[in-house]
This record gives C-alpha cells, structure tokens and sequence, in this order.
C-alpha cells in the first residue's frame, strides 16, 4: 500500500515562546532551530519578524535548514492594500520560503474585535494570501479560532477558510485557539471542511492543550483527512501549551494506523534523538524536565513493582508499549520499599554489579533501603545514591575521601550602600591519601549575589579533592529539590540533588536530616562519590 505524506510543523519558536517565563534569545533560537532540523521536521516557524527585536534578528541571520523556514504575521489591514500593509511588509520581508498569516474565522471575532464587516475580513485574507503567492512563496493560512467560529456559523467559517484556498494557499490550517474543543467535534468539522471543498492534503491542524486533549485532537484531525499538523517540542506554548510534539512524533512513526499509513521527514534513525532534542530544550529553558511526559520522560519506562520487574527480566513488552532506546530513552528499575529481588538485581546489573539470585548481600540491602526509607530517604528518584548504599553493603566501595569535619555559618549584615545582605562561608576539612585538607569558600557568586549556605558548602567541598580534583572539574548541580517528611517539632528534611557532568550524564542524590544543611551535605557527598566511581572525569 501506497504511504500518504504526513507534515509536521513546528512553532516552538513562535507559539511555543508565548508560554508564560518563556523568552528566548536569538543564539537559543538557532540552538532549538538545528535540534528540530536534525530531528527532521517539515516546518520551522522562526517566529514573527517586525513584532520584536529578537525575531528580527533571527530572520537577519537565518539558519541554514532542510526544513522550509517560515516567518509568521497576520493578514493586511482593512483600509489599505496588501503591498502597502507595513506589518505584512515586514513579515514579507523576511525572505523566507513560506509565509504563515493567521487571520479571523469566527464572526464574533471578525465584528467584535477587528470591528469590520465579515465581507471585508474575507477580502483581506483573499488580497492576503494572494500577495504572497505572487511574489513566488508558498502561502499558510492559520484560521484563528475557527472551530469555534464553526459552532458558531458554520457558513462563514467555511466562507472564510475558501477565500484563503482560492487564493492559492498551499495549506489552510484549522486552529482551536481556545483549546477548548474536543476530538470527536475536532473529527467532524475537519471532514466537514474536506466535504465543502478543501482537499485533506492541503489542510492542516493546530491544537491547545487546554483539555489535555491537544494531542489526541491532532490525531483526530489526521484521521479526518488533515495531512499536516502543527505542535512544539516539549508542548510549550500559550496558557496550557500546545500539542506536544515530543509525543505526536513518535505515535506517528510507531503506533498503528499511522506507522503504516503514513510517512514524515522523521526517519527512525532521527527518532531516536527525540529525547536528547526534548531535554536539550529543557536546560536552554533551565527547566527540569517532566519526569512523566510519555515517550521521553525520565519515569515513561521506570518500574517500580517487583512484580513488573521480574516480568521485564522475561520480556520488556511486558510492561513497555515500545522500546525505550526507539526515543532515545532508556529503561529504569527504581529501588523503593515495595521493590522485590527482581527490581533489585536488575538495577544492581544496570549498575554493573552481577550479584547471584542467593547472594545474601541481597536481603540485607532490600532492608537498609525499606529502613532508610522508614525515615525519610527515597531511593525511586534517587538511582545514584542507591548504587553507593548497595557497593557499601556488598563491600566494593571505595573511600576515595573522608569528611574530618565541616561548618557553615550565615552571618546577615549591612553593607557600604547601607542595604541588608547575607552572607554564608563554609569550611571543609577532608583526608585525601592520609593528608588533611582544609577548604573555605563563600557564597557570593561573581554578580555579587548571595547563593546561600548550600552553595558555599558545595564550593568548599569541591574545592581540593587532591588527585581526584580534575575528575570532578566538570560537575555542576542542576537542579535542588527539598521536602519536609515529617511536620511539626520533628521535622524531617529531605534533600535530592541533580548533578551534571562535561559527558552530559545526570544522575540524582539523595540526603536526610532534621537539618537542611546536613541534608544536603549528604547527597552533595555522594554525588562526588557517583561521580568519582566513573573514574574519568
């Protein structure tokens, strides 16, 4: 059987910096453009060239792409020409292949919020479209709000969307802008627009998440007749974000029907580069990636049960709707106080520890885990720590170091413009091959800003390792996360930190005390042990 082509459009750059705290800046924008390039996607939207300086600058200096870059605007104006639209011009002026122009679809937007007749709103998405077929580049119409404007008058919508494909609109894109319809109606109307005329090949689907329904939304146009569909990496985008590529992709390329109906740009070598794509989005954000996206989550193929653990010994597909390293993720058996043997020499395997299915090394670490877990320590989120209790408990971990003492003190005064200020220094005495070594470090970074008795603790005990030193040069922590376990008076803190090393290995520690400084002494201690176990820097 014949395989349809099946589009993929990208806004991640334009609808995708519309999320709330998202702002990128033009080297990021090039960083993101070569990722989705790389990963094969059809379309890049580069963003809105006039509407602020960075975009400008991003269409100054466009990347070199495979996929047909595309500058972003809305239709002219009433009251003036298409060539002499200066918004339009900018757009236009852009130079790219495609032009994307969103425009009014709903009649209560076209006499409510641009206060002109629904005649005159045609006219301009007509004259609109038209320009830019003519200057040689192909022409996408985004038909704002158009499935409510559907509910709402069916007619005009229908009357609206024809006017920009007899125009010569290489693609006529239905937008639930609001985010708030739902698959069946998002099916229907899509056949409806297909049976008044508009071919499934030249229209598109651009969905929000609002009901957590963007991405099924999508699949629902598809399965109407829709041939391209527009989402961003990671779903980023405006309040609830849109559909989230990360997850349409690979339900594309590996869930049936589509993997036999269709094909994309996005081969399956590509695919397997979705994950580094979603988490290389993340750290430009400085964000931490969600743990549960699907597809390319840190927890999409993580089991817990010992039941499902020994199952996926036998046979992955037990408990995996695909393999993990399709997506470029990889499998993870957590350790927990509901984990059984399977699940505890799967990760000891993973670690590269073969222990023996009658080891009695392993009941003992099965209770120092459920012990420790009693109070306060989790090891489901914290893999790095677990591999150091269970070298302890088989007797293979090395002391590369030992701790002679530690304090931090916080000392909050007034400085020379009379502002109050705190200041935190940390001393660190560590024995390092039988000698003694004392570290002092604050917490003011070169900004003059304070980052607090954590960070001055983790500086001093980074500080000099002696020989080890050079193997920990390229650590940083990523990501600081403390809960209190227990309330009141005896009060439990727990701390798991996130460490990143030059390799782009991440790995997470896990530290317990009443004391937060102690806590986080703890896990700062063995995420330089992890790291010191690799042994090469």
């Amino acid at each position: 059987m014949t395989m349809e082509r099946l589009y993929i459009y990208d806004t991640t750059l334009r609808d995708g910096q519309q999320t709330q705290g998202v702002q990128f800046s033009t080297p990021e924008k090039h960083q993101i453009a070569a990722a989705l390039d790389q990963l094969g996607v059809d379309y890049i939207e580069g963003g809105w060239p006039g509407a602020n300086p960075t975009d400008s600058e991003f269409f100054d200096a466009a990347p070199e792409t495979r996929a047909r870059l595309t500058a972003f605007g809305m239709t002219k104006r009433a009251g003036r020409s298409a060539a002499n639209d200066e918004v339009l011009a900018a757009v236009m002026n852009a130079g790219t292949q495609a032009v994307c122009l969103v425009g009014k679809t709903h009649d209560f937007h076209v006499e409510t919020a641009l206060g002109i007749t629904l005649e005159e709103n045609t006219d301009n998405i007509a004259q609109s479209v038209a320009h830019i077929v003519a200057q040689g580049r192909e022409a996408l119409f985004d038909a704002e709000h158009f499935f409510d404007g559907y509910k709402s008058n069916p007619d005009y919508a229908i009357t609206a969307v024809k006017a920009a494909y007899d125009a010569g609109a290489r693609w006529v894109v239905l937008c639930d802008t609001n985010g708030g319809t739902l698959p069946g109606d998002i099916h229907a109307i899509t056949r409806a627009v297909i049976e008044a005329g508009i071919p499934g090949d030249c229209l598109g689907i651009h969905t929000h998440n609002d009901t957590e329904n963007a991405v099924a939304g999508s699949l629902a146009a598809i399965d109407a007749g829709a041939r391209q569909v527009q989402g961003t990496l990671n779903g980023l985008g405006e309040r609830c974000g849109n559909a989230n590529l990360t997850a349409l992709i690979p339900t594309l390329l590996l869930k049936e029907p589509y993997a036999s109906r269709y094909e994309t740009g996005i081969s399956r070598e590509a695919l397997g580069g979705l994950t580094q794509a979603s988490r290389q989005l993340d750290d430009i954000l400085n964000r931490v990636p969600l743990r549960q996206a699907a597809y390319v989550g840190a927890s999409a193929f993580a089991h817990k049960a010992g039941l499902h653990a020994s199952a996926i010994l036998k046979d992955p597909t037990t408990y995996e709707h695909i393999d993990p390293e399709t997506v470029g993720n990889a499998r993870i058996i957590p350790m927990s106080n509901q984990a059984g043997q399977s699940n505890l020499r799967r990760r000891l395997a993973e670690a590269g520890l073969e222990v023996e299915k009658d080891s009695p090394a392993l009941p003992r670490i099965l209770d120092e885990i459920k012990t420790r877990e009693a109070k306060g320590y989790t090891y489901d989120s914290a893999q790095a720590s677990f591999e150091l209790l269970a070298r302890a408990e088989l007797g293979i971990l090395p002391e590369f170091f030992e701790v002679k003492r530690y304090k931090v003190t916080v000392e909050r005064r007034k400085n020379k413009y009379n502002n109050m200020i705190s200041l935190s220094e940390a001393v660190v005495v560590v024995k390092v091959d039988g000698e003694k070594k004392l570290s002092v470090s604050e917490s003011m970074d070169e900004a003059g800003s304070d980052r607090g008795p954590v960070n001055a603790l983790a500086k001093a005990l980074a500080k000099d390792l002696g020989r080890y030193q050079d193997q920990i040069a390229d650590m940083r922590l990523v990501d600081f996360k403390v809960r209190i376990t227990q309330g009141g008076t005896e009060a439990v803190t727990r701390v798991i930190i996130d460490s990143e090393d030059g390799q782009g290995r991440r790995w997470s520690t896990v530290g317990v005390s009443p004391n937060i400084v102690d806590a986080s002494f703890e896990a700062l201690l063995d995420a330089i042990n992890w790291k010191l176990l690799r042994g090469d820097g």
